[in-house]
Order: C-alpha cells, then structure tokens, then sequence
C-alpha cells in the first residue's frame, strides 16, 4: 500500500514492512491522495446516503429559515424605528398628560407633537350595532415622521373620522356615514389604507379611529380616572444619532425623575414586538436543531450503514499498509463532501424565506431591506456541519480502531468496539463545540440550557428502555408457536435492530408529542378553557358618579347574571426595595411586571380568586402607612418578602407603600385579579373609576343562542345610556387575540411536521441499516421452508412490538417535556390529550411496520440462490 501511495502521491517512502512513515511532500500530499481515493469511491453516486441529505437539509433549512426570518422582521423595526415611534423619543404615561412647562422644555430639542390613545365604543347614530374601537387622537403636527395614507387622499379635518375599512365593513358602513363616538357624533371623512406608527400601539382588539384631540374633548371620554394613554413625541432637527437621543433622554430624566414616563427612542420602537420575535424565535430555533439532533441520529444510522458496505474495502486497504487515520480521511472527506450537498440544499431554502416574506407578510409590518442574511446562513451551516461531524465520527473510528482481520469477522461476529481516549476526546470536543454555539447563539440562556439538558436526560432514557425491551424479551418464557417466538428472539438476538430504533423513533415520537401537546394545550388554554371561565362583559371607565345608576341597570338587564366591581387606577413601578426597576435584576419571567403600566386596585377585604400565603390582611378600618398585597409567585421571583417596599407612579405622583402580605391569584379564573391591591387609605381621594365584569352564562342555564341574544341587549343598552363607558365583549376580544396566536401556531405546526418528517427519515434511516441482515435472514427462513406469510407476520409483529413499547415510552417522555414547557416556562396548566397519545401511538406502530416491511418485502420475490451467493 505504501509503494501505491507512493507512486499515486510521487512521494519516495521505505520499504512495505516500514510502516506508514510521511513522505516528503508532508500532510498536503495525503490529504490530496485521500481526497483522491475519496472522489473515486463516490463515482457510484449518493446510494446509501439520501436520508443522511434529506436529515442535514432538514435541520439546516429549519434553523436557517427562522434565523433570516427574525433577522428580517427585527431588521425592518430597527430600520423603521422613527417611522413607527412617530419620532426620536416617545414620552408616556396613563392618567397625565404633558404640562406646558414640560412641553416648552420637550420642545427645545426639536418639534413636539402629542398623541392620545384609548379604547371606546363606536356605535351607529340609531344605536342599531355597536364595536369596540382603538382610539388615536393626535395634534396638528401628526405625523412628524412618516406619511399617513387614506383611500381618497383627505386629511384630518374637525368633526371628522379617519376609520379602518374593517369598522366600516363590520357596521355597513361608507364613508360619509356618521358615527357616534361617546356623546360626540361625526362624520366618516376617509378610510385608512397605512398608518406609519400603527405598531408602536400594540396589540389592538378593535379597528382604529383617527381623531382631533379637540374632538376627543368634546367626546366626554376623558374623565378623571379614566385610561387614556398620553403620548408626548420628539422629532429632532436633522440625523441624530443613537448617541445623542440617549444624551437628551438621560436629560429628561434628570429633568423629571419623579414623572412616571416611559420613555423610548427610535431604537426601541417596538421592543415589545422584537422582544416576542426574538424569543419566538428562539423557540423555533431550538425547534430546529431538535429536529436536527434527531436526525443526527439517521446521520449516524447511514453513516454505519455506509461504513458496513465498505468493510471490506476497508480490511483490504489495512491489509496493503494504509495507515489507520488515512482511512478516516478517505470517508471523512466523503461524509463532508455528502454533507456540504446537503447543507447547501438546506441554505437555498432558507435563503428564500424573506423573499417569501415580502409576498405573504401584511403591509403594515415592516421588512428590512435587505433580504440576504450571509450570518444567519453561515450559523446554520455551521450548526448542520458540526451535528454531521459529531454523529458520524464514532462509526469511522470504529473502522480506524479495529484490526483488519476483524473487520473481515465483524458481518458474522461483531466485535465490541473500545473507544480509546483519543477517540472520546474528539467525539467529546464536538459535542462541547455543539453545545458551546448553542449557548452563544440563544436568546434565553437558561431555556438553551433547559434544551440541552432535556435532549441528554432523553437520550439516556432511550438508551435505558431500549436495553430493557433487550432484557425483558430476552426473560420470557419460551413461546411455541413459531411466529411470536421469531418476533420476540429478534428483539434481543445479536445485531438487533432494537438499540437503533428505540432511539430514533423514541426521539423523534417524543419531539413531536411534545410540540403537539402545547399546541393543543394553547388553543384549548385560548379557544376552550377563558371562553368558558371568562365574563361575557368588562365593563372600563365606569364614573364615580354613575356606578349605582349603572349597576342597577346591570341588574335590570341581567337579573339572573354575575357581577362584580373594583376601583381601578393604572400606575407604573418605579422602585422595588429602593432600587430604580430599570435597575433591579429581575428574572426574565418576572420582567414583565417591571414593563410599562400595571392596573392597580385597594380593598378593604381579600379579593375573591385569591388565597392568603403569608402575612395578614389589613383591617378594613385601616388608616396607618400605605400597604401593598402583592402576588406570591411573582414576589418569589423578583426575590420580595413582607416589610420590602415598592414605589408606584399613579396619576403622576410617586406613592411608596410596603408590602403587607402575599397572595396566591388564580390567574386562570379569568375574574378581575390584579398583582397589586393596596389599602383604601392610600388613594384616598384619588381620581378614579371603575372596572366591572358581568357573566351571563355562570350557572349553564341559558343556551348560547339565547346568551348572544341577551348580549347584544346588553351592549345596545349600555352604549345608548352610558356613551363614555368602554364596553369590552369578551368572546369578540379573544377571536382577535385567538387570530394572531392561530398565526404564531402555524410556525408550532410547521415546527411539528419538519419533526415528524425527520423521525420518519430517522426511522428509515436506522430500518435500513440493518436491511442487508434482515434479506439475509429472510432468505434462510424461506430456504428452510418458511412461508412468505410467516416471514412477514414474525417481521410485523417485532416492528409492532417495537414501536409500540418505544411509542408508550416516548409518550412519557414527551407529555413529561409538554408539562415543564407548560407549566414552567409559559405557566400554564396542563391537560392531558388522550386522542393525541392514541394517535402517536396508531402512527409509531404504523411507521415502523410499513418501514420496516418495505425492504423485506422485495427480497422475497427474488430467488434465494441469487442473494445467498451475493452474501
């Protein structure tokens, strides 16, 4: 083999017996002649290797799209950021509103405009139909930044309406139609077609209303206590940079400390929405590499395939000379080679997704311009070529490590391989470089950290139950008949196919048990369970001045309904423990509370829907120093205890109150629940409203015609003798939120069919490993007068068997996975879903049957001389 390397390199070397010594020309000249021999072997083409492709394209595609996807939403925020802020810098606030000696300060670093958002009804002049409506009521400088766009081209004018076309279709309505906002009528004067801040306003559950602000006025929607969100913009002179808005922004702090603002600037337009990208992301990511670590094990399924079909070549090119790691140079370079095919497959696709994009997202969502995300790809590919690499090197290093005489032996004996210390160095060094680029590249470090945990603790499992199905059926008694005793003895007989296929259906069965049951959970947590428990009606901005008028018309029109009522007032924390909450550490499950404006409450007893935990409630004659109950989990989290004290902005003023006791909330009751209900005392005074719900349906005895019916009496009763209350219809509002998470779960679902496509490769994969054995051991079955039936029923019922105790397990595992990523991470309850485990079930079995088959199945039409001679 030497003087042939030689001679095929031009390099001098010793005599054969010398052993592989370097030539002259070093390491380049072998690498050469291994890529040499490596390009030979692959003339016969890709045979053996489709479902190492399609496992690398798989994953590579996945991981690469959802990563030029968020690049190109979050891209197009960042790019658009002023466009969608409607300025520089944002200040805003509930309840206040921008004094002029604020708005002279504001405007001396550019031009000011002012903006106020809110929700309302909007009903037809003779009260016939009514809907909830999102109101944006700007000053004459709107829009500073951007163009608003309508249908007919007309501006805002007094007395007049810009509208969505979705209020007009839902009213039948046109424009022209007058409408009645409050006690305010107008007149439709045009109809939205783009609105450049739309998203800086959040979710919407209504059309949008554009308006005056000295039209809002006359509406007698704004009331003391009532929510309208005031929004005070800056436009600076010229291009400042990043730089120097912070600089402003760090003097308007100085300026006001004490204001309660949210402030924000361009590069934070919509953070809420990067944010829920970014993590979403995240999420499908992680999805992603699931599916390509599950089809990491096909990969290594074909490569010991590939690895077995070459023994023989392998044992001639030991038996010449070559030295061992040429060898693993030899199919190393192919596996690449292979690899590298499938990755570029998998990058074409995903190159695609933002060209997709622009055909498919709505208008009103911005993209980046540029649609060519080289990192993203680069991240990719480098995640589908380290996954290629770590689970095909354990079976070249087999070949490397086994003698030649042995790989001659290893078809008919297998000899066990011991993996040296070099061995478990490099197989260990890719994982940890896996590993490593999974932590720098995730958004939530400890969710990757959770991933990675997951995935091992799943792998080992596996492990473990595929060994005690080996054990188990090893243990049984000896059965008679012969079809069940064939079954049975090829569960544990040496070379079974047992270890490979528990392991990769168990995988891939487990990841999509998984994915489907939050799925499932979500849409029956949104479109089952808050349908059910939640109100018919919130009731918002309810004045002090009519709560008892209104209540005891509530009775009136509902005398067999459930009511309930609270004071409410909307109020941001700035301080928890002394510490400012930009500043304070919270955990990412627990940030949310420290975001924005949280609706707050007093009462002088403990509300309904909530436990004591610790501490003791204060007496309903209170009069001492401010307190505060606050939620037991969230107080767990942000790490509070009793006597730690919080500040709270409300109304524009900074109250501090300590926290008296801990309450557990039921959340999920859909009542009015607050995470902080203060003592009476500490608003005494204190302009506000109120927030009532009203259930129609709490005892099931009305049908649901007969409740939508009583609804819509309701709500026309409502509107036409309280105007200025926001009446909130609560089925209507969670279609729309049921809309957009019906969007987010089509990403889940595609995320479960690219797992349930890569553990049917996966399964293939591994069913074909062992193909050659199985043909073989047909073929002898029927030559010792076994009949074709037989065969296929002992080959049934092992594939049966094997996929429905790997199916029962992988159940666990995945309800297991389901549970923690519900109940931990997105704090949800969990409810089992029988159809979808006897589904997983039906589908496990079917799959490794009909696989398992398909190979068998041919090699019985053919004659056995020809395939006894061919092994």
């Amino acid at each position: 083999m030497d003087q042939m390397v030689a001679k095929a390199s031009g390099a001098e070397t010793g005599p054969p017996h010398a052993g592989p010594s370097l030539p002259a020309r070093g390491w380049m000249a072998w690498m050469k002649l291994a890529f040499r021999f490596a390009f030979r072997e692959m003339r016969g083409g890709l045979a053996g290797f489709y479902i190492f492709l399609a496992c690398i394209a798989l994953g590579v595609a996945a991981i690469g799209a959802v990563g030029s996807a968020s690049r190109t939403l979050t891209g197009g925020l960042e790019e658009q950021g002023r466009v969608i802020l409607g300025g520089d810098l944002s200040l805003s606030a509930i309840h206040t509103r921008v004094n002029d000696e604020q708005r002279a300060f504001l405007s001396q670093f550019g031009r000011f405009g002012e903006v106020a958002t809110l929700r309302a009804m909007a009903s037809k002049e003779d009260q016939s139909e009514q809907m909830l409506v999102e109101i944006k009521a700007v000053d004459d400088a709107y829009p500073m930044v951007g163009t608003l766009e309508t249908a007919q081209g007309k501006g805002l004018e007094t007395g007049q309406l810009l509208a969505d076309p979705l209020l007009l279709d839902r009213l039948g309505l046109k424009v022209g139609d007058p409408l009645m906002v409050g006690v305010k009528r107008f007149i439709i004067g045009d109809v939205i077609t783009r609105e450049p801040d739309a998203l800086a306003t959040g979710l919407a559950l209504g059309p949008r209303l554009l308006m005056s602000l000295e039209d809002l006025s006359e509406t007698d929607l704004v009331q003391p206590g009532a929510i309208v969100r005031w929004t005070g913009r800056v436009a600076m002179d010229g291009a400042p940079t990043i730089s120097e808005i912070q600089a402003v922004e760090a003097e308007i702090k100085e300026t006001y400390p004490d204001n309660g603002w949210r402030i924000r600037s361009r590069a934070e337009a919509a953070r809420g929405l990067k944010r829920n990208i970014d993590r979403f992301a995240s999420f499908l990511v992680l999805v992603g590499l699931a599916s390509l670590i599950t089809g990491g094990v096909g990969i290594a399924n074909a490569v010991h395939a590939f690895i077995q079909s070459r023994q023989n070549t392998i044992a001639s090119y030991k038996c010449l000379g070559a030295p061992s790691w040429l060898i693993v140079a030899i199919y190393l370079a192919q596996i690449l080679m292979i690899a590298l095919i499938g990755i570029a497959i998998g990058l074409s696709f995903a190159a695609l997704v933002p060209y997709i994009m622009t055909l498919v997202v709505p208008d009103n969502l911005p993209l980046s311009s540029a649609l060519w995300h080289p990192e993203e790809l680069g991240l990719a590919a480098l995640f589908g070529l380290l996954a290629a690499l770590l689970f095909s090197i354990r079976p070249l290093l087999r070949a490397r490590a086994i003698p030649a005489t042995a790989l001659f032996r290893d078809q008919i004996a297998p000899v066990r391989y011991h993996a040296s210390r070099v061995d478990w160095l490099i197989t260990l060094g890719l994982g940890a470089l896996l590993v490593g680029l999974v932590l720098a590249t995730a958004k939530v470090t400890m969710v990757a950290v959770g991933f990675l945990i997951g995935m091992v603790i799943v792998f080992a499992l596996l492990r473990l139950i595929a060994y005690a199905i080996m054990q188990g059926a090893k243990r049984l008694p000896r059965i008679r008949r012969v079809v069940p005793r064939l079954a049975i003895a090829n569960l544990h007989r040496p070379g079974a196919l047992t270890p490979s296929v528990a392991l990769s259906l168990g995988l891939g069965l487990s990841l999509l048990v998984t994915l489907v049951l939050i799925d499932l959970n979500l849409q029956n947590q949104l479109t089952g369970n808050l349908q059910e428990k939640a109100p018919n009606f919130f009731f918002v901005n309810i004045q002090n001045n009519e709560v008892e008028r209104f209540e005891a018309r509530l009775d009136a029109l509902a005398p067999n309904g459930e009511r309930e009522r609270v004071p409410m007032l909307r109020g941001r924390l700035t301080e928890l423990k002394g510490i400012p909450s930009s500043e304070y550490d919270a955990p990412d499950g627990a940030r949310w509370v420290l975001r924005g404006d949280r609706g707050i409450t007093y009462s002088a007893d403990l509300p309904d829907n909530s436990t004591l935990m610790e501490g003791d409630w204060w007496p309903a004659d209170y009069a001492g120093k401010p307190l505060v109950s606050f939620d037991y989990e969230l107080a767990n989290e942000l790490g509070l205890v009793i006597g730690d004290s919080l500040s709270v902005n409300v109304l524009g003023r900074t109250l501090t109150a300590e926290i008296s006791n801990l309450r557990q909330v039921e959340w999920q009751s859909m009542a009015i629940n607050f995470v902080m209900v203060f003592s009476p005392n500490t608003f005494a005074g204190a302009p506000h409203a109120h927030l009532a719900t009203l259930s129609l349906n709490g005892e099931g005895e009305q049908v649901p015609d007969a409740v939508r019916a009583q609804e819509a009496e309701v709500m026309k009763a409502v509107i036409k003798e309280f105007p200025t209350v926001t009446t909130v219809r609560v089925g209507e509002a969670l279609d729309r939120v049921n809309d957009l998470v019906r969007q987010l779960a089509w990403g889940m679902r595609a995320a479960s069919s690219l797992a349930i496509l890569a553990s049917i490769l996966v399964l293939a994969g591994a069913l074909a490993a062992g193909q050659r054995e199985r043909i073989y051991d047909a073929v002898i079955l029927k030559t010792l007068g076994a009949s074709r039936r037989q065969v296929l029923s002992a080959y049934s019922l092992e594939y049966g068997l094997l996929g429905l105790i790997t199916a029962l397990f992988a159940l666990g595992i995945g309800h297991g996975a389901a549970y923690l990523v519900l109940t931990q991470v997105m704090d949800m309850p969990f409810t089992f879903q029988p159809m979808a485990a006897v589904v997983a079930v039906l589908l496990a079995m079917v799959a490794t049957v009909v696989l398992g088959l398909l190979g068998t199945w041919s090699s019985l039409n053919k004659k056995p001389a020809r395939i006894l001679r061919a092994g």
